[in-house]
């Protein structure tokens, strides 16, 4: 932890120096971009530190202490006794400002969840608004939090002392924090996708942004693949790369890391496309806002188009090649989620009927190969492929890539990940025996989920759920319950009271639902109601447009490939469970609402989808989630209870808790 602190002392040394080396000594160690203003600012709480710490010698002292998971720096961590001082500045304020205290929490929770020399230590975040005024001294004397994270306390430059020594009277005593093992624990993040793309494009590495059970992972993975890229330009090769890995293991991450490294100006120019247009756009827009917050002096729109020139959409990719027949300028492209491209049948009649280009025969795989192979030398193509995500009708799978490969493409060098061929990726047997420089690697597949760090077996357990495997999936949920809680309601008010009460901070909370479940409008959600996704996202816990006030729901298409801290999933009738027999002896139905009516999904694929759905759903939560399920409605032979009761009892009988 030392290392990622700009500046850290026993208390008494730092009394000794004064605030103006202090704050040359941060300037110095940020570097280039410390603005003058950042220097006032560390002069001035440094005064104050130096004023409020003589009370405190036996005390550590740190300023600007990297919080990767965020990609930013808490003003000062403080160290007395057995207690960790979070505190978080803002010179000159009159106000303490719920976002602010939010700020201050949000740290404190970082350093718990994922600085192991802070797991079971009592964390006090402050928040010092130096001219605001004084509030009376809380009560601290009992833990508010289970995890020994206490709310965010306020303060201002007059009575900061008062509260230090309040606190260190008031908390019960503990042994005294063991300071050279605090400072030389690891820091293991799981950063969200958003906190992840924004600290890549600020240049961070990406060990900085994982826990050390993933990043080794990572690491092989991004490893194996700079050095494909490198062996494709010195031996003027065309190359593709398929890149498989569990739910939430970092495919994306991998794809962003490499598109944000490369130097633009350069002929390794790479660029990021995705399908998934919701995640496009809500990854720019936050790399844009994270730009200015960061002090970015360029106008909003030019941050936008900056980071577009990082992330696109793959179907604008698409129709600009189809345009112009020239090489893109990009020699390295990575396509997430691959297997999601069309299949010729429905790219030929997309292209007909909303781009005018009769007579285009190609599936999508084969034309976005034939862009990249239009460059007379070398190129590189990485395809990301994530197991169970089918969501849409018309995708061509894996075998669409491989079957444009073999057929028109058989001289380029193809890597495959050695778990590429199983059912999870490749939706049925596929082959690379017609391709005469193909190789599987066991470096291409990312085998840890960094998803939920509270609970890398969520994935297997909803596997079994969704497969109708209750005792597997109950034996799963066993392992993590007490890390991440999943619970089950029949009233969605309480569902709602249930999701605010966990979430702390700036912990993202949002109500999702399938995109088929129609007949939850009577309950108030609306699946049909179109929202913007970055402000859903992104926005703040003030703002109603916002996933925080759980008013607005995503489906499975705003929300594939992001994730949220605590999410509420609405539970309707279209993949609902009967009871056959007996209680043990029952299976999941599919269906669709056409029209006023429910009808069976009969094919395969439509049922594979739906599957996918809600397997989509149950894996976006990091913390926990609560599922709702209607009572239904006697009245209403939509709604009707039977519909939905017997998916309430196989969820508890898949050992989700019945909320109380």
């Amino acid at each position: 932890m030392s290392r990622r602190a700009l500046y850290g002392a026993d208390v008494p040394v730092f009394l000794l120096d004064t605030p103006e080396n202090i704050a040359g000594a941060l300037s110095l160690n940020l570097g280039p971009s410390a603005t003058q203003e950042q220097k006032s600012a560390w002069i001035e709480q440094a005064k104050i530190l130096h004023e409020v710490l003589v009370d405190f010698t036996d005390g550590y002292i740190l300023f600007e202490v990297l919080i990767p998971r965020m990609g930013r720096r808490v003003d000062a961590v403080l160290i007395v006794k057995n207690i960790l001082f979070v505190l978080e500045f803002k010179i000159g304020a009159k106000v303490y400002f719920p976002q602010d205290l939010r700020q201050a929490h949000g740290y404190a929770l970082d350093l718990h969840h994922f600085h192991e020399g802070s797991h079971n230590k009592c964390i006090v975040p402050i928040l010092i608004a130096t001219q605001a005024a004084s509030k009376a001294l809380p009560n601290v004397a009992s833990t508010p939090q289970q995890d020994d994270v206490h709310a965010p306390l306020r303060a201002n430059r007059s009575n900061l002392t008062e509260l230090l020594r309040h606190c260190l009277q008031e908390i019960p005593q503990a042994p005294a924090i063991n300071l050279q093992h605090w400072l030389n624990s690891s820091y293991k993040p799981t950063p969200t996708i958003i906190e992840a793309a924004q600290a890549l494009y600020a240049n961070h590495d990406v060990s900085d942004i994982a826990r050390n059970d993933a990043r080794e992972n990572l690491y092989i993975t991004s490893n194996a693949l700079q050095d494909i890229i490198h062996q494709a330009r010195l031996h003027h090769r065309k190359t593709i790369c398929f890149v498989t890995g569990v739910p939430g293991a970092g495919k994306t991450l991998i794809g962003l890391n490499i598109a944000t490294s490369m130097d633009l100006n350069s002929d390794e120019k790479a660029v990021f496309l995705s399908g998934n247009d919701p995640l496009v756009l809500v990854l720019r827009e936050a790399l844009a806002r994270d730009a200015k917050t960061r002090g970015s002096k360029r106008s909003k729109e030019i941050e936008l188009k900056s980071a577009e020139a990082v992330i696109q959409n793959i179907h604008k990719f698409r129709d600009t090649y189809v345009e112009h027949k020239d090489a893109p300028p990009e020699r390295v492209v990575i396509f997430d989620e691959a297997q999601r491209a069309w299949d010729a049948e429905n790219t030929s009649k997309f292209m007909s009927t909303k781009r005018g280009q009769s007579g285009f025969s190609q599936s999508e795989p084969e034309f976005l190969i034939s862009v990249m192979d239009r460059h007379s030398d070398w190129c590189v193509i990485v395809a990301l492929i994530g197991g169970g995500q089918e969501i849409n009708t018309g995708e061509a799978g894996l075998q669409g890539w491989v079957d444009a490969l073999a057929k028109q493409f058989a001289d380029w060098d193809v890597h495959y990940s050695d778990k590429l061929t199983q059912i999870e990726y490749a939706g049925r047997d596929v082959s690379f025996n017609a391709i005469a420089f193909a190789s599987a690697q066991a470096s291409l597949h990312l085998a840890t989920s960094m998803r939920s760090f509270r609970a890398e077996k969520l994935s297997h357990m909803v596997h079994y759920l969704i497969h109708n495997q209750p005792t597997k999936a109950q034996a799963c949920y066993q392992e993590f319950k007490h890390n991440f809680p999943i619970k089950i309601t029949r009233d969605l008010a309480r569902a709602k009271a249930w999701i605010k009460a966990q979430a702390r901070a700036n912990e993202t909370k949002g109500m999702i639902a399938s995109s088929g479940a129609i007949r939850l409008k009577a309950e108030g959600i609306f699946v049909k109601n179109r929202l913007t996704t970055a402000d859903w996202f992104l926005n703040s816990q003030d703002d109603i447009r916002s996933c925080h006030f759980l008013e607005d729901v995503a489906t499975e298409f705003d929300i594939q490939g992001l994730e949220l801290d605590w999410c509420l999933v609405g539970w309707d009738a279209d993949y609902r469970y009967q009871k056959t027999h007996s209680k043990q002896d029952g299976q999941f139905e599919h269906w669709k609402f056409t029209g006023t009516n429910w009808k069976r999904r009969l094919q395969e694929e439509q049922q594979r989808y739906l599957e996918n759905a809600y397997r989509v759903l149950l894996t976006r939560a990091r913390q926990g989630m609560v599922i709702f399920v209607p009572q239904g409605e006697a009245e209403d032979a939509t709604r009707l209870p039977e519909y939905l009761n017997g998916t309430f009892e196989y969820l508890v009988g898949c050992g989700v808790e019945v909320l109380a």
